[in-house]
């Protein structure tokens, strides 16, 4: 089986021209029509809107029976659900909170899966941010892109491994699909070579508007790297699929003035529509098996990592990012569960 790990790195120097292969080339794939989710349970996070919301929507349309939208307001969950209803109303939606810049939140979620559902198929982590301004998280001091597209999503990734494992049917493993990006290929990361590495995030003069959601991505691509170490494909199955750059999201809602304008001209000429971004998530949950395990999904197909993962400096940075990560949720048993994981 070949994985991201395996594959030579990408020999894609400009990164626009990975863009115009990713968006105007590459075409959606699609799950069969006799694909049948009946009796399943799905989790999504970030799931009452944008991407989140189109994906809920397609998982049902392949009749899921059971939805948990994770979101940070449970009045606009309440909305979405209300909407999805509508469509499919034989389907069991519930709206669970998750505050993905708070520790006590997701520590409380996971322990909400694992006692509280029976069953437990798949989990899209797509809650994320792109901010345009240097702003921390005051209950963990760490700039805020950082913590929710790198840290708190790790934190729920190892946290909900142990229930994907045990409450997926025997014989079928648990889907784990962390939402990423192309734009992690294009990062340039440039406190790399700092130590400690994740404390340097939180000096503003490493943060470029631009990059840090770049470089975000890349952390979760240094993460999976070592994650397979740990977690076998006939357990839970986790892969990293990129959307694309899609038009009608929240994702630039920080943007302002001008930049918000040309943010939405950008997304009208080039933006892939929610429809087929999200289709990405449906193509890793659902058309990919264990040979996606561990792996970047782009353009609906397994992809490299970055390329900086593969040099001997990448693998150096990345035994360490993982090692520092680790101890940041010591508190929260993380190595005891990966051991665990890996044990079995």
């Amino acid at each position: 089986m070949v994985g991201s790990k395996d594959l030579q790195p990408s020999n894609a120097r400009f990164f626009p021209n990975v863009f115009f292969h990713n968006q105007f080339r590459a075409k959606p794939e699609w799950p069969s029509q006799t694909t049948n989710l009946s009796d399943k349970v799905a989790i999504i996070t970030g799931g009452n809107a944008g991407l989140g919301l189109e994906a809920a929507s397609q998982l049902l349309s392949f009749k899921l029976s059971h939805l948990i939208l994770a979101v940070r307001s449970t009045k606009k969950g309440e909305a979405a659900a209300k909407q999805l209803l509508s469509q499919y109303p034989k389907a069991k939606i519930e709206i669970w909170p998750l505050d993905m810049s708070s520790m006590d939140s997701i520590r409380a979620f996971a322990r909400r899966v694992d006692t509280d559902l029976s069953r437990l198929d798949m989990v899209v982590l797509n809650a994320g941010v792109r901010k345009l301004s240097f702003d921390t998280v005051r209950s963990t001091g760490h700039e805020e892109t950082i913590q929710i597209n790198y840290l708190s999503t790790v934190l729920l990734t190892i946290l909900l491994l142990p229930s994907l494992k045990s409450k997926s049917p025997p014989g079928a493993a648990g889907r784990l699909t962390i939402v990423n990006a192309a734009l992690a290929l294009a990062a340039k990361f440039p406190n790399r070579n700092e130590v400690p590495l994740l404390p340097s995030f939180d000096d503003p003069k490493y943060f470029d508007p631009i990059d840090r959601y770049n470089s975000s991505k890349v952390l979760a691509h240094m993460f999976l790297w070592k994650l397979v170490d740990y977690v076998s494909a006939n357990d839970v199955i986790v892969n990293l699929p990129d959307p694309g750059f899609v038009k009608g999201t929240d994702l630039t809602r920080d943007a302002r003035g001008g930049q918000k304008v040309a943010a939405a001209l950008f997304g009208a000429i080039t933006g892939r529509t929610k429809k087929d971004g999200a289709s990405t998530y449906l193509d890793a949950l659902v058309n990919k098996g264990s040979e996606s395990h561990g792996c970047f999904i782009m353009s609906w197909q397994i992809h490299p990592f970055a390329g900086f993962l593969y040099t001997p400096e990448g693998k150096e940075i990345t035994e360490r990012l993982w090692e520092e990560t680790l101890s940041e949720f010591d508190f929260a048993g993380v190595r005891g569960i990966l051991d665990s994981m890996k044990q079995t």
